[in-house]
């Protein structure tokens, strides 16, 4: 279990047993975004909520921005393949055109055609896990801000009634 679910797993615990004395110190001790966006929304009263709102979404967004990249990858690495196979291709029937007895010069662009989409469905199944991996990881983080900040948000309505 990473850090940030160690810590969000605690605080939960800690606040769902009413120690709120211990969840904040807990989060003023830890290190992170979420420790730090709930540290700082227990300190607020009125208007917790939007607070909690657009930073939680500003830090989502900062952790989705990678996660572009790596889609533009797994997307862009079979066309290149393609790019490559369609160039091979082409080299390999041109040779028609000037010598039509040389069967090696055929084969050695289709043996291109094959390297370059093989390179790029590799590039792309691999790029494929690792966004999935890390999509998962922020989904994960998500759900674990979810749950810590609308804990704090109660606690915060709770504690101004």
């Amino acid at each position: 279990m990473d850090a940030g679910r160690a810590f969000a797993g605690s605080f939960a615990e800690l606040a769902g047993h009413a120690d709120w004395d211990g969840a904040m110190r807990l989060a003023k001790e830890a290190k992170g975004a979420l420790p730090a966006l709930l540290t700082e929304a227990a300190g607020r009263g009125h208007g917790v909520h939007t607070y909690l709102e657009i930073q939680s979404g500003l830090v989502l967004s900062r952790l989705r921005a990678r996660l572009y990249y790596l889609s533009v990858i797994v997307t862009m690495a079979p066309l290149l393949g393609l790019l490559g196979t369609i160039s091979g291709m082409i080299s390999a029937f041109s040779v028609f055109n000037v010598q039509t007895s040389q069967a090696s010069a055929i084969t050695g662009g289709v043996g291109e055609a094959l390297v370059a989409t093989a390179f790029g469905l590799c590039v792309a199944i691999l790029a494929l896990i690792v966004h999935a991996y890390f999509t998962q990881r922020v989904d994960r983080i998500l759900t674990d801000m979810e749950e810590c900040c609308s804990l704090v948000e109660s606690h915060v309505a709770a504690s101004e009634n």
